[in-house]
């Protein structure tokens, strides 16, 4: 099929068919088109041999976890809860003034919280879309709970660089984390493609540049954004030469578990604070 584009580019009708006596596929053109034809193919090939431009992927195939969709349906039910039920931004907003007084669960709570329904509907909908590719990547609990940790990373790279009395919410560093685990992935090409550096390279300026047009929007929490895409790049790295394991069902459902009790503990220690 290939060489009949070739052919088409030249002028040089030809039909492609399998042949019943034979196996395998045949290029059929006119008599007087045979020599022109024989030399074109001849051309091509020799003009592509080496072709650089196909290479390696790093894996073929990219995986979709739909089960992003429940950490998605779930940061909009406690959106619900707060704005109808329960106040959970007074015990759970990020505050570094709390933090210093030892509230260090307030590292995980600020998470679950959003401001309004645009922050809410930007982060869910970014949110969705990315973790679901990291838990493809990773695993289902493997790729949740790292990237919870790189959202818990931004939060922490906050409290030590902010110099001021700082309040916060939502889950953009958890989104930011998410972007930096998945351009650590390119460095899994470094030592078996040719040029690895390359892609290598290309793979993080992607990451970059994502970060940038979702991470830098003005009024947002920048700090807290490259705070959750560096500890992305940070636990991508780390957890690159254990990929195969982390997929297997006992590592996914030990890191769920372990996902499950950095959410519930945390709150469980913000509502129960001071009562």
């Amino acid at each position: 099929m290939d060489w009949s584009l070739v052919l088409i580019s030249q002028g040089i009708e030809s039909t492609v068919e399998r042949p019943e006596e034979g196996v395998g596929w045949r290029l059929e053109v006119a008599s007087a088109d045979y020599e022109p034809a024989l030399k074109a193919i001849r051309l091509y090939r020799a003009e592509n041999r080496g072709w650089r431009w196909g290479q390696a992927v790093l894996q073929p195939g990219m995986l979709f976890d739909w089960v992003s969709i429940a950490w998605a349906t779930l940061l909009c039910g406690l959106y619900w809860l707060n704005d109808a039920r329960i106040d959970l931004r007074t015990p759970g907003v990020f505050d570094t003034a709390a933090l210093a007084r030892g509230e260090w669960w307030r590292l995980f709570t600020p998470i679950w919280l959003h401001a309004d329904l645009s922050h809410l509907a930007s982060n869910a909908m970014f949110g969705f879309v990315l973790l679901g590719l990291t838990m493809g990547r990773y695993g289902t609990g493997a790729g949740l709970l790292a990237a919870y940790l790189a959202g818990v990373g931004g939060n922490l790279f906050t409290w030590i660089f902010s110099t001021q009395p700082h309040l916060g919410l939502g889950a953009s560093g958890m989104v930011m984390g998410c972007v930096g685990l998945l351009a650590i992935q390119s460095a899994a090409l470094w030592r078996n493609t040719p040029r690895a550096s390359k892609y290598v390279l290309a793979g993080l300026l992607g990451g970059v540049m994502l970060f940038v047009l979702l991470g830098v929007a003005p009024g947002t929490d920048v700090v807290a954004h490259f705070g959750g895409f560096v500890s992305g790049l940070i636990l991508g790295s780390l957890l690159r030469p254990f990929i195969p394991a982390l997929h297997k069902p006992a590592a996914n459902l030990t890191s769920a578990l372990l996902f499950v009790l950095l959410v519930l503990w945390p709150w469980w220690l913000a509502l129960h604070h001071g009562s």
